[in-house]
């Protein structure tokens, strides 16, 4: 994987270009900065502040500032308690909690929602869910329609309360400025979709992580099928190299940029080693997925690079859905990944006088 010839040149170029089409699917995209993460997720950090976000992942978790709109699909959708939209909030998700400030309006559609007490939207809220409890603030109307709505006790809502649901409780002490009013007709015309029953499921926004994922090792199988093999036997040969490789690489390049960022000279260079490190580290996430595979395939001895990949992703996806011991198990892949794919241009760069890869072979 040299730069030694026109064809490795225009490989390199078709891979930047699908990374650069897909990477809002696999990692979603904020408009003042662009948030990259192996797992799919977008998170705005704590003390962190950006113009939007519009974007579709498995989870997008808002802790700092967003300026303006937050409008995304995923498999869950957080507003933390430090967490400000200053725009409108529309999600569609399998669980959306709000438990900082939403200043706009919020228009939800997901398996359950949650507006906890430290939470509130000034706007109005049009919630359909499977579950709906408002117990926080709402500046405005609440329409909310799920198989239950509850309006807890620390709910205080400016407006009307509109509901639908087959069960209703409220508590005494919610404070709810207007009337509270059953209204059947809701059930099809709020959130997003209907009422939750054409909702995006709670696996949709990691479907999306998993099809960029494949599109993008389908891209680097076939434009540097030698180097993506000798990566793949990097890992199965010798992961602890790939993994304390990986994990310097993971904790060390940020750390240089921000040196480098320091200065006036050095920013631009920051700027664009920033986005090539966003890059390294998609790409060295899916290199770490194929390679899980491509191990699994050679212990049963049924090597194949293509199968090697799909097995990869996908059971990469599935074990992520787990509680703690899926973000565990992606950062390792990460990191194995990440440090076979370093050690591999590494020694592409010592071989840059040797020929560049061949033609890509045919499927195994």
């Amino acid at each position: 994987m040299v730069l030694s010839d026109g064809r490795t040149r225009s490989r390199v170029a078709l891979v930047l270009a699908v990374v650069a089409l897909l990477s809002p699917l696999a990692t979603g995209v904020a408009a003042a900065q662009s948030i990259q993460s192996p797992s799919g997720s977008v998170v705005v950090a704590e003390g962190e502040t950006v113009d939007s976000v519009e974007t579709a992942a498995a989870t997008i978790i808002v802790r700092g500032t967003v300026e303006g709109d937050v409008s995304g699909a995923a498999g869950s959708i957080r507003i933390a308690e430090t967490g400000r939209v200053g725009g409108n909030l529309r999600a569609a998700a399998g669980t959306v909690a709000i438990d900082g400030t939403v200043g706009g309006d919020a228009e939800v559609g997901a398996g359950s929602f949650e507006l906890t007490e430290t939470g509130r939207v000034d706007g109005a809220l049009d919630v359909g869910a499977g579950s709906v409890t408002v117990d926080g603030g709402v500046g405005g109307d609440v329409r909310a329609a799920g198989d239950s709505v509850v309006l807890g006790p620390n709910a205080a809502v400016d407006g009307e309360f509109r509901y639908d649901a087959e069960t209703f409780t409220r508590s005494p002490d919610a404070a709810v400025a207007g009337d509270v009013v059953e209204d059947p007709s809701l059930g099809g015309t709020v959130g997003i979709g209907r009422g939750g029953g054409d909702l995006l499921p709670p696996w949709a926004g990691a479907a999306y992580g998993v099809a960029a994922n494949l599109a993008l090792g389908a891209v680097l199988l076939f434009a540097f099928p030698r180097f993506s093999r000798r990566v793949g036997d990097r890992v199965g040969a010798d992961p602890l190299v790939s993994g304390g490789v990986g994990l310097l690489g993971l904790v060390v390049a940020p750390v240089a940029l921000l040196l480098l960022a320091i200065t006036i000279v050095g920013l631009p260079l920051a700027l664009v080693g920033f986005a090539a490190y966003g890059v390294a580290i998609w790409v060295g996430s899916v290199y770490g997925q194929y390679a899980l595979g491509a191990v699994v395939l050679d212990r049963l001895d049924s090597p194949n690079r293509w199968l090697a990949l799909l097995l990869g992703v996908v059971a990469v996806a599935l074990i992520g859905l787990l509680p703690w011991v899926g973000g565990v198990a992606e950062l390792l892949v990460l990191l194995l990944g990440l440090g076979a794919l370093a050690l591999g241009l590494s020694d592409a760069y010592r071989d840059r006088g040797t020929a560049a890869d061949p033609e890509p072979v045919a499927a195994d």
